[in-house]
């Protein structure tokens, strides 16, 4: 296993300095889940929903989450993105919405942490324009699917 990045020999947290890092292409693919009950997932799917468009929203918060990354955690670097996806797939047999986001960029550092907030925080707003209807959704399975680019090279979850 590999050394902790962000710590120091001391054990402080640092940002990792890429500054001699080559600038190459990075992308990262992550998924978050949102279960619900049947009902609430056929008032997205019908477009019903009385705040509005529900996937909209989400899709606009995830790519600004992405794009507002490094201000929400500590030590991830302000990146230049050049493309921010968020996608959803309804899955009405296990009454649940799949969120999958891809960041992409070239730079010095990867985008992992950006595609992981961008599914994070679309969950999170389905949540929210949801949860008047449906207060017990639960939103899970946040993970890293895949990552291209960089020194540790391509990763893909089993």
């Amino acid at each position: 296993m590999n050394e902790l990045t962000h710590l120091d020999a001391q054990g402080n947290a640092r940002m990792v300095d890429v500054g001699g890092k080559a600038i190459t292409s990075r992308s990262a693919t992550a998924q978050a889940t949102v279960a619900m009950l049947p009902a609430t997932l056929q008032l997205i799917i019908a477009g019903g929903h009385k705040k509005g468009d529900v996937l909209a929203v989400a899709r606009i918060a995830g790519i600004q989450a992405a794009k507002k990354c490094s201000d929400l955690i500590p030590l991830c670097h302000p990146l230049m993105l050049n493309s921010v996806k968020v996608d959803f797939e309804m899955d009405e047999d296990a009454s649940r919405i799949i969120i999958t986001t891809v960041c992409s960029l070239d730079g010095k550092t990867g985008v992992e942490m950006e595609a992981l907030t961008a599914a994070s925080v679309a969950a999170l707003t389905i949540y929210d324009m949801c949860k008047a209807v449906d207060k017990g959704m639960v939103i899970e399975r946040i993970c890293l699917q895949e990552k291209l680019g960089g020194k540790s090279g391509h990763y893909v979850r089993d």
